[in-house]
Order: C-alpha cells, then sequence, then structure tokens
C-alpha cells in the first residue's frame, strides 16, 4: 500500500511539471486556458486529494502506523503501542470493518478540541500559527463574496474582449478586468472595491491584532512559572583587566539593580566539547543495543572496526565500546577543564536572572550605561529557545556576519535561476549528447527522450527548492541570532522575499529575476506598477493552476505524511537498536514556521492582488485555507511537537507581510487601471497605500510592544500572587542550572555531589560589595557573597552560583 501510494506521488509530481510546462507554452503561444482546462485540472487534483485522505483514513487506523499518526501522545505519555488479541495479523493490521466506515471523522474530531484546551495541549504559538489561516478565511470570505456579486457582472458584461487584435480569449478572462473597455466609467466600480477590500483587511488585520495581543498578554501572565521571565541575556559586556568576566557581571548587575539581582550564567565556548559529548552519546547507545543483544543471543557480539563496520579487523562489540567510551570520557574531562579554566573560552555574554519578574522586566526593557552599545540587554529565550552554538560569537562580527549574508542573499534571490538553467541545459537531450556522446542511442529512445523534455527540467527545479529553507536557516545561524525562533522568523522573512521574487513575480513577468532587475533599473520608476499590472490579469490561469496543485493536493498530503512513514518504518526496520532509537525515529518535529509561514503570505498576496482583478481566483483561495486549517490543527492535535514557546512573538511579521501583500495589490490595479488609461479615476486609489501604511505604523505602535516588551504592572502583579501564595520557593534553586550549558548539566547529573548551599532567607542578606578595582566606591548593597571575595568556584567557574551564608 505504501509503495502504491510512494510510486502514484511521483507520477503526480511529473504531471504537475508537466501541465506547469505546458502552461508556460501556451501563455508564450498567447493561447489562455479555457474554464474546461480549468475544470480538468480541479478535477484531477480533488481527485487526488481525496485519495490522500482515503488513504490516510486507511493507514493511520492500522496498529504498526500508531506511532506515526499520534505521536505527540506518545510523547505525552497519554498513548501506548495499541494491543489486539487474538491472530498474529491484528498486531499489524486492524481487522474491526466498523472502523472504516467513519473515514473523514478525523475532520470534525480535530475543529472539537476548544481553544483554550488546544493553548495548554499544544502552546500558544501553535494555536496563533492556526489562526493565520482563520484569518486567511475572515479576510477572502467576505472579499469574495463582494467581488462575485459587484465586480464579476461589471466584467462580465463588458465586451473590451471581443473583436480585439492578436489577443486569444476564454472565459474566465471575461470575469476579469481585462474585459471592460479602455477609458470606461466602470472602472469606479473597481475603485469602490478597491476601498472597500482595504478597509475591510485592516479591520481584521486591525481585531485579529488585538486579539492576538491580548492572549499573548494573558498567555505570559497566567503561565507557569518558567526560567526566562526572571532572565535576561545581556551581550557586549567590556573587558576589564582587574576581574573576570563572572566578577565584572555580579559587580555591575549589584550595584546597579540593587535588590534585584539574584544570579548569574557567563556563556562559554563549548562548542567542541557538545560535539565530543554528542559523539559519545551516540556510542553509548550502540553499546545499549549489543548488551541488549548479548541478552537475547548470549553470545558476544562481534564488529569490524572499519567503514560503518564493512571492513577492518573483528573485535568484541561490546568490550570495543567500553573501551571508547572511556577514551571518550576522558577527552571530554579535559576538554571541560579546559573550557572551565580557560578565559578565552569565556564569552562576553552572560544569562542574568533576577528575584522577580518585575526587576527582569527593568533591566531587559532598559539602557544600562551612557553608551548605547555596551551591557546590551534583551529578554531571554525560554531554555528550550536556546541555540547554543551562537552564543559564543562575538557581538562585533554579528553585524559583519549579516551585512555577508545580505549580500549572498541577494545573489541568491536574483541569480537563483542562473544555476538552474545551467543544470537544465546539462538535463536536456543537447545537453547530454554533448557530454556523453556516448549515450545519444539511449536518448533517442522516445519513451526516455519524453522523459528528459518533460519531466527532468521540472525535478532539477523542485530539487533546488526542496534545498532552499535549509540554505536560508544555514545563512540565518551564519548571521548567529541565539534562539531557535529567531532563527525561524528569519529564514521566513528571506523565504517571503523569495517566494515574492522568483514565484510571484518570476511567473507574472518574463525573464529570470536578474533579468527582471535588470530591465526595472533601466526604465522609470512609475514604470513598475504599469508593467507588473499589464501582466497581472495574463496569469491568472496560472496561478489558480498553482494554487490547485500547491494548496489543494499538497495540503491532503501533508496529513498522510508518506515521507515520515516510509522513513519511519525503515529506521524501524534497519537502524532502531534501542528504544531511545525508537523515539527519534518517531520524532514528529516541529510545524516548521520558517517553510510553513511564507508559503501561507503568497496565498495572501495573490488572493489580494487578484481580488479586485481577477476575481474567479478566491474561491481557489478559500478552499484552501480552509482545508489547510483543517488539517493542521489535526496535525498540531496529534503529530507536531512545538520545540519551544515564543509565545507568539512572530505575529507582528505576520502582520507586515499582509499589509505588504495589501499595498503590492493596490500598487499593481493603479498600474493596471492606467494601462486602460482611466486617467480620470486612477488618481483615487493613490491615497489607498498611504492609508495603508498609516495602518501599519498605528498598529506597530499601538500592539507590537506587547511582543517585544511585559508590561511592568503585569509582572508586578505576578510577582506579588507568587510571593502570597508561595512564600518559601527557593527561586535560585529554580534558577540555578536553568541556564547552563547542556554539556555542564550533563555532566552535573552524571555527579553524586550534594548541593547544600542554597539558601530560602537570601532576600534579606546585605553587604559590602568589594572589586578587584582600585574603586572608592563602596554601596551598601544586598548580596549572597561571605566575606570580601568570592568563595571557590565550582567546575562551572562563572556561572554566578555563590554559597549563602
Amino acid at each position: 500500500m505504501n509503495l502504491t501510494l510512494f510510486f502514484f506521488l511521483i507520477k503526480y509530481s511529473f504531471s504537475y511539471f508537466h501541465l506547469r510546462k505546458a502552461c508556460i507554452r501556451s501563455a508564450k503561444r498567447n493561447k489562455m486556458t479555457t474554464l474546461g482546462d480549468i475544470g480538468v485540472a480541479a478535477a484531477i487534483n480533488i481527485g487526488s486529494a481525496f485519495l490522500f485522505f482515503l488513504a490516510f483514513a486507511i493507514l493511520r487506523l492500522q496498529p504498526f502506523n500508531d506511532r506515526v499518526y499520534f505521536p505527540k501522545w506518545y510523547l505525552k505519555g497519554l498513548r501506548t503501542d495499541p494491543v489486539h488479541g487474538g491472530v498474529f495479523v491484528r498486531k499489524f493490521v486492524n481487522l474491526d470493518w466498523r472502523a472504516y466506515l467513519g473515514f473523514l471523522n478525523w475532520m470534525p474530531e480535530a475543529l472539537r478540541m476548544p481553544e483554550p484546551e488546544l493553548i495548554d495541549h499544544a502552546g500558544l504559538d501553535s494555536v496563533v500559527y492556526l489562526r493565520i489561516y482563520l484569518l486567511g478565511l475572515k479576510i477572502f470570505v467576505p472579499i469574495a463574496f463582494l467581488a462575485w456579486i459587484v465586480l464579476v457582472p461589471v466584467n462580465w458584461t463588458s465586451t473590451g474582449l471581443e473583436g480585439a487584435k492578436n489577443i486569444t480569449s476564454s472565459n474566465i478572462d471575461k470575469l476579469s478586468v481585462s474585459n471592460v473597455h479602455s477609458r470606461s466609467e466602470r472602472f469606479w466600480g473597481h475603485i469602490v472595491m478597491a476601498y472597500a477590500f482595504t478597509f475591510w483587511v485592516c479591520y481584521i488585520l486591525l481585531k485579529e491584532y488585538e486579539k492576538v495581543a491580548s492572549m499573548r498578554l494573558e498567555f505570559l501572565a497566567t503561565e507557569k512559572r518558567r526560567p526566562d521571565q526572571f532572565t535576561v541575556l545581556v551581550r557586549n559586556i567590556p573587558p576589564d583587566p582587574d576581574e573576570s568576566v563572572s566578577e565584572l557581571v555580579e559587580h555591575f548587575f549589584m550595584v546597579n539593580h540593587p535588590g534585584h539581582y539574584l544570579t548569574h550564567q557567563v556563556i562559554y565556548d563549548a562548542n567542541t566539547l557538545a560535539k565530543l559529548v554528542k559523539k559519545k552519546k551516540k556510542l553509548q547507545n550502540w553499546l545499549v543495543y549489543y548488551r541488549n543483544k548479548l541478552e537475547r543471543t548470549s553470545e558476544r557480539p562481534e564488529m569490524k572496526t572499519g567503514f560503518l563496520g564493512l571492513w577492518g579487523k573483528k573485535v568484541d562489540a561490546i568490550d570495543y565500546h567500553t573501551t571508547e567510551i572511556d577514551k571518550l570520557s576522558e577527552e571530554i574531562a579535559s576538554e571541560r577543564k579546559k573550557v572551565t579554566d580557560d578565559p578565552k573560552s569565556v564569552m562576553p555574554a552572560a544569562f542574568v536572572s533576577f528575584k522577580t519578574r518585575w526587576g527582569a522586566a527593568v533591566c531587559a526593557q532598559t539602557q544600562q550605561t551612557r553608551n548605547p552599545t555596551l551591557w546590551l540587554t534583551e529578554w531571554a529565550p525560554e531554555p528550550r529557545d536556546v541555540y547554543w552554538r551562537n552564543l559564543p560569537i562575538p557581538y562585533f562580527s554579528l553585524s559583519v556576519r549579516r551585512l555577508i549574508m545580505a549580500v549572498a542573499f541577494f545573489f541568491l534571490t536574483f541569480f537563483f535561476m542562473i544555476p538552474i538553467a545551467f543544470v537544465q541545459a546539462l538535463a536536456s537531450i543537447e545537453g547530454i549528447e554533448r557530454i556523453a556522446p556516448w549515450l545519444k542511442p539511449l536518448v533517442t529512445v522516445p519513451f526516455i527522450k519524453s522523459f528528459i523534455q518533460g519531466f527532468l527540467p521540472g525535478i532539477v527545479l523542485k530539487l533546488f527548492l526542496i534545498f532552499l529553507p535549509t540554505i536560508l536557516m544555514i545563512m540565518s545561524k551564519f548571521e548567529g541570532f541565539g534562539s531557535i525562533s529567531s532563527l525561524e522568523r528569519r529564514s521566513a522573512s528571506r523565504y517571503y522575499l523569495f517566494n515574492f521574487v522568483n514565484i510571484f513575480l518570476g511567473n507574472v513577468l518574463t525573464g529570470s529575476a536578474f533579468q527582471q532587475l535588470k530591465s526595472f533599473v533601466h526604465q522609470p520608476a512609475n514604470q513598475y506598477p504599469i508593467t507588473i499590472g499589464t501582466a497581472i490579469p495574463l496569469k491568472a490561469t496560472f496561478f489558480i493552476t498553482y494554487i490547485m496543485v500547491d494548496g489543494w493536493a499538497s495540503i491532503a498530503a501533508e496529513v498522510l505524511m508518506l515521507k515520515p512513514l516510509i522513513f519511519y518504518h525503515l529506521k524501524n526496520f534497519f537502524l532502531v537498536k534501542t528504544e531511545k532509537d525508537r523515539e527519534e525515529a518517531m520524532d514528529p518535529g516541529s510545524i516548521g514556521f520558517n517553510t510553513g509561514e511564507p508559503r501561507i503570505q503568497l496565498y495572501f498576496l495573490l488572493g489580494l492582488v487578484y481580488a479586485a482583478v481577477t476575481p474567479a481566483v478566491l474561491p481557489f483561495i478559500i478552499i484552501f485555507f480552509g482545508l489547510a486549517y483543517v488539517v493542521f490543527r489535526h496535525q498540531i492535535i496529534n503529530v507536531y511537537n512545538q520545540e519551544y514557546e515564543s509565545g507568539a512573538q512572530f505575529w507582528p511579521d505576520v502582520h507586515g507581510r499582509i499589509v505588504i501583500a495589501l499595498t503590492v495589490s493596490q500598487i499593481v490595479l493603479m498600474g493596471l487601471l492606467t494601462t486602460k488609461k482611466a486617467a480620470s479615476s486612477t488618481p483615487f486609489l493613490i491615497v489607498l497605500p498611504i492609508l495603508t501604511i498609516w495602518f501599519y505604523r498605528y498598529c506597530k505602535g499601538r500592539f507590537e510592544p506587547a511582543f517585544v516588551k511585559f508590561p511592568l504592572q503585569e509582572a508586578m502583579m505576578k510577582d506579588t500572587l507568587e510571593k502570597a501564595t508561595e512564600p518559601h520557593l527557593n527561586l535560585k534553586g529554580y534558577l540555578h542550572n536553568a541556564y547552563i550549558h547542556p554539556v555542564f548539566k550533563d555532566s552535573m547529573d552524571d555527579e553524586d555531589d550534594d548541593d547544600d548551599t542554597f539558601s530560602n532567607n537570601w532576600e534579606t542578606e546585605s553587604m559590602t560589595v568589594r572589586t578587584k578595582r582600585h574603586s572608592q566606591r563602596h554601596t551598601p548593597l544586598p548580596s549572597r557573597i561571605s566575606g570580601t571575595s568570592s568563595p571557590p568556584q565550582s567546575p562551572f567557574a562563572g556561572d554566578g552560583i555563590q554559597n549563602e551564608p
């Protein structure tokens, strides 16, 4: 069954590329797709989506697929492998025929969970991500209704395409603005609708921004205690010849945040140590596997020491791995001592924790010194969200790295088609004959020739696009962002820009992105809207086809999870050695904001651009948003496990990109009406982009602070409530390991030292701060240090965890 679906998907992908190429050739011959062609394409995609849903309904009921389609419940410990008595086949196949009757029951089940419960189950990030699809429905359902009531009759009853020379049109073009005569008074209808669409989109965006901001503040206020609520990340700490980074951080915050500073953890360059620890865990997993094998067979397992165990000296597997782990443990201990003892391993950055959320909020949201480039503070990401590999990057190099990546992204975007065109040329009949003349008899075989000409170029393009998100993520990591959420947000913004240039403009205009850029440079700026506006109506049918393939069939394939299904069973059969391997093979991953959100934004862009131009596009987009909402709600409930929680910090980016799409739609309509010589009515559209930009600035000032700051009033209320309900809370004990690098935390778990150095009375203790500097400043401040100097450092020197008196 799995293999059948796999080959069907390959065949379907080939059909899509063939259809796309046929559409492009048809457009070049100036022949338009008819409503019949659209109907056939819709039937194919609806049939494909139905088959995907049917296959999913069958596969999800099979016991051996349970960990693939419900992994989130396994991770929560609320689900176990299905156990069926009776015949052996029941372990693999569900023989209850009644279970197959309601094969679409998963859809209402996905919609049944209320939003507050869904937040508890999956987190605010996942719920707000789902609201993007709901936002699409809220925007486009009323717009589509209004457009079909007003604009479609206006366009359909016009006769602008009748008798036009050198233009081949179809019924779908009669639904667009192209069918309206030049200088027609009917364009007033499009202008009025443009105003109506703009005001409706702005109204919905305003309400949604207000709702999400309220959800975020309520989530932060009611959320359980988390380390990031008390912690800030401090970067660009200035060097001091008399004090270490740890001592400098402690002195600075005890002086400048008296009564609030609690503890700190300096940041080490532990990337090499992390690699060694990862290698050791892998060897330990193999050791567990061979020990389990010994228990099952009562024979000592053997292995070869060469590459992948294919050759080399044959040795006892258990003894070999035990010896290698011991060697690696010594190497890790040596590297750990090197990291903790070498001052050069300590970076000029630290996680600083405070006694209250109020104290952390004041520090994170204020400037610390006269020099705004020193002692830079920001809210610390939650421990799960920290991307430890980037924290050791010196702050001064971040600007240089981001400049380099900005230039690299420019060339990636505008020269993207050059390497693809080169590879596609090599993948052509002529290219193969030129490179390998001896293959000429083979490539002239009709079937192989058709495959090369019809499918191979499309496969090349698809492969490049598959690797694009990975390339963009690597670029974001090189820039040095310190959290996974910020990495995904940066990657998403670039993916959106790439889609805008290479998918939207790349299909609207002819030539590569670089050729488009060159043509834009050599024409006046006031010609840009005219150039784009002229081409927009001609590409409506292509984008309708694109929406059906990418937005209908692909969304249906999302719930089927064919790739994870195949990979899980392959890993389970060939690679799983221990229960830990089984959990990793079942790992469902997260939503993938860096790829999913830019994809959604492309549909917002297409819908808003074509709303007043070709309303026939809107029903296809509405189906996408409705279908995607149901599918991803199911996936978030049962499959995806978000690896961090940012409290919907990405929402301002979502809002901004929709506003950009709205502005682009207004400019395109202006350009289009200019080509229609509607000189008397076009100037009335100029005010729309101005109003839209003003609306964006208003929302940014009104709501965005809720996504980058935490209100002091809310922080004080939460602190007061916590102090009343938990008066004896040992906050220092709660925070002391939160922001230690995972490689150090693992070593702490292995040690048996009993840490009784924490006191519950740190709030009432104070003393004079003393430093190694010859300073005349002696300020009475709260302190946890006994005597005039710091106690002996632990193996994690500089972690800011001092002994209580």
